[in-house]
């Protein structure tokens, strides 16, 4: 009775994230670009070194801006760290290893497994990193741990470990007046932000506790004020705008798909005697009419 009917299931895998259009690049000049980028952000720092006084100056404002609008005080973030010997370490270890690593990490995850992800991210990390260096040197900024009016603890130096050395003169590889904007801050939340649009989990929003716990370390541990925070969005935000977000597949209504694929109706011929067979009883009929 069922014979020659078949029937079946096609398990449907969810995929990790949107697809996009966009090809992987080549691996060599990814890798030769993302160095370029980093080296000239690396030593166009170096350019702002020299302007202590402005950096202070500086400073004195932004501390003055962040009291006239009411924003809580760095302070009451270092108390929370400054409980436990343990606890600023750990922060303290954070703002020195996990910055550089987890963007590095992003950018090769995107490249393997998202592409057109990969691709937008790094031309935002890039911009942003640029409009970062500008302000960097037409703004020289002292972190709060250097100004006497914060009454903060330089918890790198007193706990360790550090990434700084103990006075800006003495630092020839980092530029100690970089404070605005916070690239921590400002990466971090690129990072959350191309894993959200890369994936569709339904955890993929626990990526902003990355930012989240960045922004903590980097106001308690005295190296960056809130504003440079505030200062990083606003970048991320304007860059995000100008780079166009990836173009996705368009795919077909899984019905419809289906539909196109399922095979023709056969129609099946009659045989010409099984034909003759059927008919056979109309002369029978005519005779009993007569």
């Amino acid at each position: 009775m069922f014979a020659g009917i078949t029937t079946g299931t096609r398990r449907q895998t969810r995929p990790a994230g949107p697809e996009t259009t966009a090809s992987r690049p080549p691996l060599v000049r990814e890798l030769l670009l993302v160095t370029a980028l980093f080296l000239v952000y690396k030593f166009g720092r170096q350019l702002a070194n020299g302007h202590e006084a402005r950096a202070f100056d500086n400073a004195d404002r932004v501390w003055s801006w962040e009291r006239a609008l009411h924003l809580p005080g760095e302070g009451s973030v270092q108390h929370l760290l400054l409980h436990g010997d343990t606890l600023v370490k750990a922060a303290n270890t954070f703002y020195a290893t996990v910055h550089f690593p987890a963007t590095v990490a992003f950018l090769v995850y995107l490249y393997l497994r998202r592409p057109g992800h990969y691709l937008r991210s790094r031309r935002v990390l890039a911009g942003l990193t640029a409009a970062a260096l500008v302000l960097h040197i037409t703004v020289p900024l002292a972190p709060p741990r250097m100004l006497t009016t914060a009454g903060l603890v330089d918890t790198a130096q007193v706990y360790g470990p550090s990434v700084y050395a103990a006075t800006p003169d003495n630092d020839a590889m980092a530029n100690q007046f970089a404070a605005m904007p916070s690239l921590h801050f400002g990466w971090a939340l690129m990072v959350a932000i191309g894993l959200i649009m890369a994936t569709r989990s339904h955890w993929r929003w626990l990526w902003l506790l990355h930012p989240a716990l960045t922004l903590l370390v980097v106001v308690g541990t005295a190296n960056h004020y809130w504003l440079d925070a505030v200062v990083a969005t606003a970048l991320l935000a304007a860059v995000l705008y100008f780079v166009p977000a990836p173009k996705r597949l368009t795919r077909l209504p899984a019905a419809s798909k289906a539909a196109r694929q399922a095979p023709a109706p056969q129609q099946t011929a009659v045989p010409e005697p099984a034909l003759a067979s059927q008919q056979a009883p109309a002369p029978q009929l005519s005779e009993a009419v007569r």
